[in-house]
């Protein structure tokens, strides 16, 4: 049944990042995907994760550094990350901090992440 969404719903996060979920478990109660606008200032790092999920993440402003198994990748704005379900990844914020949208499959859960203590 085709639905609209009228506004995301804001999930807590630390460190002054800003997740709005427009589709997934917390927003619509879709399992299979997620679908969220972040917004992380500069500065802004969370622990590594190996979470169970693909993770798609678009750059609109600003920039997203990637620490994986292969190195680290600075994505800027225009340019896009995958990481695939069993890789160990960090994201942190460039310089100027960043914007980007986030696309898990299946959705994000906080019991599939895996985060490092």
């Amino acid at each position: 049944m085709a639905k609209k969404i009228d506004a995301p719903h804001r999930i807590p996060a630390e460190g002054g990042k800003i997740i709005d979920e427009y589709i997934g478990r917390v927003g619509t109660g879709d399992d299979r995907v997620s679908i969220a606008h972040m917004q992380a200032p500069p500065g802004w790092a969370e622990p590594a994760q190996t979470p169970e999920f693909t993770e798609y993440t678009i750059v609109l402003k600003g920039s997203v550094v990637v620490e994986h198994a292969g190195g680290t990748d600075v994505v800027s704005a225009g340019q896009a990350f995958v990481s695939e379900p069993g890789e160990r990844v960090r994201y942190s914020a460039g310089l100027s901090g960043a914007e980007y949208i986030a696309v898990c499959l299946p959705a994000f859960s906080p019991d599939t992440v895996h985060r490092d203590e």
